[in-house]
């Protein structure tokens, strides 16, 4: 069976089966996607329409402050990284990059995110202006010497949760 054909009938069962998570078959075979943003979760996590499904993204490679996590007190710093995150991003049509794995152990599309209207690479804006900390989790280590050098400057700087939190 070609790759279009195969793809076609891929969506068409996951629709007539009512499936609504996206399949390795249904994103771009490059690595890349673009999608909308629907809604912003929290500092490092966010609801996109993508290949016409809504899907979480978590940001590869940073780490912001608790805000949502059930059973666990908002953390400091928190607040500002998920406002920052919502000024960056709400409504912003943005393009999905995936590294070594797509998807985390609950499901969540793991992405690099960039702002389509400006190229603006939004995990590492969270990270050079202090509202992220770095986390690596191999395979998905593509930007992780970037990420630990801006890192490095923010915590020197004292920007963001550098300067706020005690850290």
């Amino acid at each position: 069976m070609s790759r279009p054909l195969a793809t076609s009938a891929s969506l068409l069962l996951a629709l007539t089966f009512g499936g609504c998570a996206i399949t390795a078959g249904e994103l771009d075979s490059g690595g890349t996607d673009a999608a909308t943003v629907s809604r912003v979760v929290d500092g490092d996590t966010i609801k996109v329409r993508v290949a016409g499904h809504s899907e979480r993204v978590r940001y590869i490679g940073v780490d912001t402050p608790e805000t949502v996590k059930p059973g666990s007190p908002v953390e400091c710093y928190g607040h500002a990284a998920s406002d920052f995150n919502t000024e960056l991003v709400a409504g912003e049509a943005v393009r999905l990059t995936y590294d070594a794995e797509q998807r985390d152990r609950y499901g969540r599309l793991l992405a690099y995110v960039r702002r389509s209207r400006d190229g603006l690479f939004v995990n590492e804006e969270l990270v050079r202006r202090g509202y992220a900390t770095t986390m690596t989790i191999p395979p998905n280590v593509r930007y992780a010497g970037r990420f630990r050098a801006l890192q490095r400057d923010a915590r020197q700087a004292g920007r963001g949760l550098w300067g706020s939190c005690g850290r």
